[in-house]
């Protein structure tokens, strides 16, 4: 089918679906209204002869050009008469509307006739659109489209079509449309009018509730290619591809992107006046790829967003492995927190030379699903373990060997529980000192092996832990994990790194969600030919409600601090006996959240970060690879924007961070230097930001996972690290330096374990590198109190403040992620190392991780976020009483902000105080 010009029309897609037959006439002078008899016209000045009265430019100029203007030039100068001029046109969408509200009846079909034109400047032709915009209090706008017809330049042409509406929705617009963008829309005269119905009225039923309308326009290409361009390539449209291998899977048509030269070449449609803010969109298309012998290749759903700074946003929606044997579906959801000046969805990923296939694209609002109910687990048996024969009384019997590797059992292991299980399950019976020997081994996942499939109950919790130690002819430090195949899927369960003839414990967690049709537990890791010893595996639930009761206890000692209040006045004889009251208004332990700068368009964002959290970090904001994407191109205004924010707001913020250590992290043009430019660059990074935000960021992560990474290292020696901490300190003195890394709290890494990651600190303090702060991200499923607080335990030994600098929990569901999140802040609050807790977001697709927020797209706070905000207002005090003889009163109390009311007979007081971390009892003297 031949393809329309590239301009993106607005046609949008409404409840009713009607085709329409239109025409291009060519005509000389006003409209020939003599098909049928014509009823009142419901368009007021339908002929300009009152200038732009009742008529309105969408975003855009308007005037009027009359005989008498002397402004009539070419075939337009002989038709006499008004018209109007719509101009300054930036998006095909921007026209003339008028507002026809109560002039229009249900259930009648009108018929629209109007005389459009387009300057002689045009080269060729455009096309011209009339569309009702159908407003209905609070549900989304939709809009249903009349019709369009091809205007060539310098002749009049008119536009006729129908529409009719079963139901009257709030409001009625009605509008001309669709020239490009920067050609003027002439319009001579607009009639809309019904046949063969006394007044053309009617009684006005309801308007329903309808199934929300899909906003992409031609979605199956059903009109060929209309409204559909490529992303900087070529489009072609298909029934059929492959010598008829490839068919549509609905419909009769798909479309290729063709031509590809760069992953981010692709099919577009531009969306700008379809989508609204702050609504949440579900977007799903039929996908697959063809060509170039590539045979499986990721594919993504993108926003391109414009904003009305010209600033530009990419948003992800969804990506998936597309095949070249099948058509997949790609589903995500996306939201706009501002409100833009383009957006644009379109379909990148394959390598450059792959076509995409699209056979359909839907995006409708997204409907909100009711959450989960909490789960309900029957007799959870917490404490015991689910493993057969744990103890080895019977042999090896309920054990099996895990590939050819054999198992015998021998004694000599240890004989007490390990010290995390020993946290949870308290005062237990001995081991047996029994342990599996595995022998002939021959690959590293050989190990002894259990079925525990009908042991398990869904989103119960499990702990993992036990003994385990290696035989000797190993080469080098060896890993060794507890593992689970979960429907032959690799789950961790936790690991840990042996270089000794030691016993170690091992310990992690493990949870299931999904009915499983297989799950086998089994321990595996050395090289092949060291043997492996196993002792006292055991996997048992956990009682969080038992471990949360421990905490409450922990946290008094640890949060709260004695207070006494002593009051003083002109006649202290009033005083004893004065009723007082205490509230504490706010806690000033640090909560804080990752921010970015698109969230901050959204007021119901803000307002809810500003309302709970006291710290912000930056998402991407402050890294390098956006303040410098490319060598000399700075960009500073995002991050600026969220400091202002943060400022006006009291809010501390962590800077996040100076640099990088993971290799795939780093800009591509700083891999291009030499050692010489790459030092320099390393510099001016330095100098650039600490400079430019001196004294603004209280902490700043210094060079980001260097357990994971060391791509600086690598390039520029082992001192790169130490000297990026002692320059930051001289730039920035006033700044906290953190390292920062992920998996330190769960024992499911052995590269960043607590005993590494203080091993790696020790070392940078040694070579004079200024860490003053340990940060651990906290990205953790399933968490156990225990494997976390040993964790605190090791590091607190430092004796510098540690922060959970990225927390995240993930569950789908809500009740379920809820109780994970209450673990992390109990045993973070409840621990003395432990000095803030920054979340890694908390509005739904914002986050980097699904599953895990605790605000929905549309701003309802779903159970993680009442949890989150029922503890903090847990942590706030409040007491009441009498003052004693001497005029005081005492309580305990978190520490913050009180406000504390006096009552002394007919007067009340009111005044404010702080309480500050200490051991001592704090005395408040207040002056009556």
């Amino acid at each position: 089918m031949r393809r329309l010009s590239a301009c993106c029309f607005t046609a949008r897609v409404s409840s009713i679906h009607r085709k329409h037959s239109h025409s291009s006439l060519k005509t000389n002078g006003n409209m020939n209204n003599s098909s049928g008899s014509v009823g009142t016209n419901v368009v007021l000045n339908h002929d300009f002869s009152k200038g732009l009265d009742s008529w309105h430019p969408n975003c855009c100029d308007a005037f009027v050009v009359s005989a008498e203007s002397g402004h009539n030039e070419g075939l337009f100068a002989k038709a006499g008469g008004s018209y109007a001029v719509i101009t300054n046109r930036t998006e095909c969408w921007q026209g003339l509307e008028q507002d026809i509200t109560g002039r229009i009846s249900p259930g009648i079909t009108y018929t629209v006739l109007a005389q459009v034109g387009v300057p002689s400047s045009l080269q060729s032709f455009t096309h011209v659109q009339a569309t009702l915009k159908l407003e209905n209090g609070d549900s989304a706008t939709s809009y249903l489209f009349i019709a369009r017809t091809p205007v060539p330049r310098d002749q009049w042409t008119k536009l006729e079509g129908t529409f009719s509406l079963p139901c009257l929705p709030d409001r009625i617009i009605f509008y001309l449309e669709g020239p490009d963008p920067q050609v003027d829309l002439l319009i001579k005269s607009v009639v809309i009018s019904c046949h063969g119905i006394s007044g053309c009225d009617s009684i006005s039923p309801i308007c329903p509730v309808i199934e929300e309308e899909n906003i992409i326009l031609n979605p199956k290409f059903e009109d060929g290619l209309n409204n559909w361009s490529g992303r900087g390539c070529k489009i072609v449209l298909h029934d059929s591809m492959g010598d008829g291998k490839i068919l549509p899977m609905s419909g009769k048509f798909f479309a290729s992107a063709t031509e590809r030269t760069q992953t981010w070449n692709g099919i577009q449609q531009e969306i700008t006046a379809r989508v609204k803010r702050k609504l949440a969109y579900e977007a799903t298309a039929v996908v697959r790829i063809y060509g170039n012998n590539v045979t499986s290749a990721d594919v993504r759903a993108t926003l391109w967003v414009q904003t009305p700074d010209l600033r530009e946003q990419y948003i992800g929606i969804a990506n998936l492995q597309a095949t070249d044997k099948d058509w997949v579906q790609l589903h995500g959801k996306f939201l706009l927190n501002g409100s833009p000046k383009r957006v644009v969805i379109y379909l990148e990923g394959p390598p450059p030379g792959t076509d995409i296939l699209l056979n359909s694209l839907v995006v409708k609002h997204a409907e909100k699903v009711p959450p989960s109910p909490p789960p309900t687990i029957d007799n959870p048996a917490f404490g015991v373990n689910i493993i057969t024969n744990s103890s080895l009384s019977d042999g090896t019997n309920g054990w099996f060997p895990l590939g050819s590797c054999t198992l015998s059992v021998r004694t000599g292991s240890p004989h007490v529980l390990p010290p995390m299980a020993r946290d949870t399950l308290g005062p237990h019976q001995p081991l047996s000192g029994r342990c599996i020997l595995v022998t002939n081994r021959t690959q590293t996942w050989m190990g002894p092996a259990q079925m525990i499939t009908d042991k398990l109950k869904l989103y119960l919790t499990y702990q993992v832990s036990g003994w385990v130690r290696i035989g000797s002819g190993a080469s080098g430090p060896q890993n060794v994990n507890v593992a689970f195949s979960v429907d032959n899927q690799w789950v961790n369960g936790g690991q840990v790194e042996i270089s000794d003839d030691r016993w170690h414990e091992i310990g992690g967690s493990f949870r299931i969600e999904k009915q499983p049709a297989k799950v086998m537990v089994y321990v595996q890791g050395p090289a092949s030919g060291v043997d492996l010893m196993v002792a006292g595996i055991q996997i048992f639930p956990v009682d969080r409600q038992a471990r949360f009761n421990l905490l409450k206890g922990q946290t008094d000692k640890v949060r709260k601090r004695d207070v006494i209040l002593k009051f003083s006045g002109s006649d202290s004889s009033i005083l004893h006996g004065a009723s007082v009251k205490i509230r504490q208004t706010d806690n000033s332990f640090p909560f804080g959240s990752c921010v970015s700068r698109m969230n901050i368009d959204n007021e119901d964002f803000v307002s809810f970060f500003t309302k709970n959290f006291n710290w912000a970090v930056f998402g991407n904001e402050l890294k390098w690879y956006w303040t410098e994407p490319q060598r000399g191109n700075f960009n500073y205004k995002d991050a600026d924007e969220l400091l202002n924010l943060c400022q006006r707001n009291n809010i501390a913020t962590r800077g996040h961070c100076i640099f990088w250590e993971v290799e795939s992290m780093v800009q591509s043009w700083i891999k291009a230097l030499n050692k010489n430019d790459m030092m320099t660059a390393v510099q001016n990074r330095l100098n650039g930001l600490l400079t430019r935000y001196k004294g603004k960021f209280k902490h700043y992560d210094v060079n980001n996972e260097m357990l994971h990474g060391s791509f600086y290292q690598d390039h520029l020696g082992k001192d790169i690290r130490t000297y990026m901490f002692k320059t930051a300190s001289q730039l920035d003195p006033s700044a906290v330096l953190f390292v920062n890394d992920y998996h330190v709290e769960d024992g499911c890494d052995t590269k960043s374990s607590p005993e590494k990651y203080i091993q790696h600190i020790l070392d940078l303090q040694e070579q004079g590198a200024p860490v003053g702060g340990i940060g651990i991200q906290g990205h953790i499923d399933y968490p156990v109190g225990p494997v976390v607080s040993s964790a605190l335990d090791k590091l607190g030994i430092l004796g510098l403040p540690v922060w959970f600098t990225e927390l995240d929990v993930s569950s789908a569901n809500e009740f379920v992620r809820a109780d994970d999140l209450e673990v992390m802040l109990r045993e973070a609050f409840a621990h003395p190392a432990v000095e803030g807790v920054m979340f890694w977001g908390f509005w739904e697709l914002f986050m980097s991780r699904d599953n895990a927020h605790l605000v929905n797209a549309e701003g309802d706070i779903n159970e993680a976020g009442k949890r989150y905000l029922a503890l903090k207002k847990e942590w706030l005090s409040h007491a009441r009483g009498h003052m004693d003889e001497q005029g005081q009163f005492g309580f305990r109390g978190f520490q913050g902000t009180y406000n504390v009311e006096i009552d002394i007979g007919l007067k009340k007081v009111s005044k404010t105080f702080t309480v500050d971390k200490g051991e001592d009892p704090l005395v408040v003297s207040i002056a009556i």
